[in-house]
């Protein structure tokens, strides 16, 4: 028994590959390096989907096909009420989410990679006591979600940064959340089961749930001169120095990489954000050598937590939403597991060891 399940193979996929020693992570064959800042949303799509959903339409059909999605679940955006609107964002989208037939085609897998992508900026904007923007199904998907967020065309920079983020996130091996879809998908239970139960899993604070306290601490420190004594008094107290190690990979997290250039190209086209980011580097570097001593025995590095909260800052969401932005990008990879699972797979039901109390024996 693991507890944990470290280090026990639960899947054989075609879908992602995390080499924690190495620091790479390898979608359908092709490294990140050469899918991040370079492929769309769409093309990772088509990427993962691939085999999984039956004939795909090429590029152009199925960018289409999402956007006309896209406007049919915005019919849904009408139940937000007062009750769903007193909920965190992730919530509220997760319930709307609720209303979806279950299926196990092409159709389906469409919806649901709609659904998060409109209920995200609809709740927000209400929220915020504003109207939510329909979608603009000619828009790619990137577009269209930071259009209907701030009720304005985005800058080409900035749909390649959503695009990049989107991309990097999209699938991450047998993580917690994929793992759930994957145990829902074994039972036939449909897509919109599967993408539900992911959901449940990514919110909370191991998983998906923390990159909006980088922000906090990022807050909390101010200027670089406190960066070395604010991160030393925080481990001293046994806090966790957000955005820093991960459970795979002892060295550095490949997305963090990817996420801090498309965060960099954003801010040379908008530099409103620039002394935010050389915040950030300085705290980097000053949380790596405080770990380093304070934790020698432990291979702790920036994770892609830390470059998210800091990229999804910068496009204009709060830091409420960011477990809701994470999974606009992860329920491709979610959906495409839970297909995998549905099509290879057997019923996951492994045994438990059971360690309570016996009956006890009559005299």
């Amino acid at each position: 028994m693991k507890n944990g399940l470290e280090d026990v193979v639960a899947a054989e996929t075609q879908l992602s590959h995390v080499d924690g020693e190495a620091g790479q992570l390898i979608i359908r064959g092709v490294s990140l390096d050469h899918l991040a800042g370079d492929a769309s949303y769409e093309d990772v799509v088509a990427l993962l989907f691939e085999g999984l959903l039956g004939p795909m339409p090429d590029r152009v059909e199925l960018a289409k096909r999402l956007g006309e999605k896209r406007a049919e679940v915005f019919a849904h955006v009408g139940a937000i009420d007062d009750a769903l609107l007193e909920l965190p964002p992730v919530d509220i989208m997760r319930a709307l989410i609720a209303r979806l037939p279950d299926g196990e085609n092409l159709d389906t897998a469409l919806r649901l990679l709609a659904a998060p992508a409109v209920f995200l900026p609809a709740a927000l904007r209400m929220k915020s006591g504003e109207a939510p923007v329909a979608p603009t199904p000619a828009l790619s998907h990137a577009a269209d979600i930071l259009a209907m967020l701030c009720a304005k065309v985005p800058s080409r920079q900035e749909v390649a940064t959503l695009d990049a983020y989107l991309v990097t996130i999209s699938d991450h091996g047998l993580n917690a959340s994929t793992f759930a879809s994957r145990v829902v998908a074994s039972t036939r239970a449909g897509l919109t089961s599967s993408v539900l139960a992911a959901i449940g899993a990514l919110k909370g604070p191991l998983h998906g749930g923390a990159p909006g306290p980088v922000l906090d601490m990022l807050d909390a420190i101010g200027t670089p001169e406190n960066a070395e004594a604010w991160l030393s008094d925080a481990l001293d107290h046994g806090e966790r120095l957000m955005g820093f190690g991960h459970r795979v990979y002892r060295v550095r997290d490949p997305r963090a990489d990817a996420l801090k250039g498309a965060l960099k190209r954003l801010i040379a086209a908008h530099p409103a954000n620039r002394d935010r980011i050389q915040l950030a580097e300085e705290v980097e570097q000053s949380a790596l050598a405080v770990l380093k001593v304070r934790k020698p025995d432990r291979p702790l590095d920036v994770n892609v937590e830390f470059y998210t909260a800091l990229l999804l800052d910068a496009l204009s969401f709060p830091r409420d939403a960011f477990t809701g932005v994470f999974a606009i990008g992860r329920t491709v990879g979610w959906i495409a597991h839970a297909r995998e699972q549905a099509l290879e797979g057997r019923l996951i039901r492994p045994r438990s060891l059971y360690v309570g109390p016996l009956p006890q024996q009559a005299a």
